[in-house]
């Protein structure tokens, strides 16, 4: 006897909204458990996050300046998860976006037209996170190199890249110690639309509506959820795998490069040592409760802003520590993920007979 999980040839439309909203539910009934553990009233404890991240103007605005890298890395994730390309590279390619936009700003913008110099970063931000995720790309496509291993090993390689920087030769002279590098010209800086709400919130509302059209109205979205859904289908029908591999993750990483140059300019406006916090390993929480879809990404990268914002808020109103909010988004990445479990595989139990029927069957 044995348990597998059989593949649903059809999704319930009800299972798709229900089970993703009872698994949140469990989640905070997990997470309530764990508050009571440690003497801490729930209840308190989730209207104080609750407050702390859209209670007032300046909390909101605080949940969308964290939703903005959230929702970008986010769409990056999904789009690769798609195709079963498992970019765990988010981060890294967040970091290369940061310091391709860092040095159009702090060497480049003196040469160039003033309107210039915004967009000069985004191009550059974008090609350096796209070109950090072309590098385990073409590793999977054609040497068949695992991408988790060879994304999340680049994503160490970039922090402490970015680190070398703002440490070492692009360090500000006049910081008196402070980590990080010169400030960035006037004209290099992202505008400001609500408080510290930057126009990075239109870049990725923009991007999750493209990357939707891409997806559900194009040939190659076509081609990628096929890829995702069915590879031996995909393959005979002629598709390429491996030039969409590498196209995916170039876009993927174009994503993540641009949620690096949002944050350089829009927020800190220097290269600086929170640019690397794990906005790119929180974007797999966020895709995958997003059921990878797009505009999904955007409602999800801004509750789990709120779900930061407030954690934060839970270590200044009771004492706790902001790491509750990580294990909060924890078991909600464990519950969410049961739930699409369910909704896409079905419980079998075999007996030995019906197995070997069964792996004859797949053969």
């Amino acid at each position: 006897m044995n348990i597998v999980l059989e593949r649903r040839l059809e999704k319930a439309r009800w299972a798709v909204v229900i089970v993703p909203i009872a698994s949140f539910l469990l989640a905070l009934v997990f997470g309530a458990v764990l508050l009571l553990a440690f003497g801490i009233n729930p209840l308190q404890a989730y209207r104080v996050m609750v407050s702390g991240s859209l209670g007032d103007q300046y909390a909101l605005t605080e949940t969308l300046v964290k939703a903005i890298p959230l929702i970008l890395t986010g769409l990056a994730v999904a789009i690769a998860f798609r195709m079963l390309f498992w970019n765990i590279g988010a981060e890294g390619q967040l970091a290369m976006g940061g310091i391709g936009a860092s040095y159009v700003a702090l060497f480049l913008s003196d040469s160039l037209p003033d309107p210039l110099t915004i967009p000069v970063m985004i191009l550059m931000g974008m090609l350096a996170g796209a070109l950090w995720a072309l590098i385990p790309a073409l590793l999977k496509a054609y040497l068949e190199v695992n991408e988790i291993l060879t994304t999340l090993m680049m994503n160490y390689i970039a922090i402490l890249l970015v680190e070398y920087l703002y440490l070492g030769p692009w360090r500000d002279p006049e910081g008196y110690g402070f980590p990080g590098s010169a400030p960035f010209p006037q004209e290099a800086l992202l505008p400001r639309l609500w408080g510290r709400v930057h126009l990075g919130i239109i870049f990725a509302v923009l991007a999750a509506f493209i990357i939707w059209l891409i997806m559900n109205r194009s040939q190659w979205g076509y081609e990628i959820r096929l890829i995702g859904e069915n590879p031996r289908a995909a393959k005979y029908a002629g598709i390429d795998a491996k030039r969409n591999m590498v196209l995916v993750m170039l876009l993927s990483g174009a994503l993540s490069g641009l949620a690096g140059m949002a944050e350089v300019s829009g927020i800190a406006r220097r290269l600086y040592q929170g640019l690397t916090v794990g906005y790119g390993f929180t974007a797999i929480i966020v895709a995958w409760m997003a059921n990878l879809n797009p505009l999904g990404v955007v409602f999800v990268g801004a509750f789990m802003g709120a779900l930061t914002v407030g954690g934060d808020q839970l270590q200044v109103a009771m004492g706790i520590p902001a790491a509750v909010s990580l294990v909060l988004q924890g078991a909600i990445l464990f519950f969410v993920l049961g739930g699409w479990v369910f909704i896409n595989y079905r419980i079998r139990i075999l007996r030995s007979g019906k197995q070997k029927q069964a792996g004859e069957l797949n053969e």
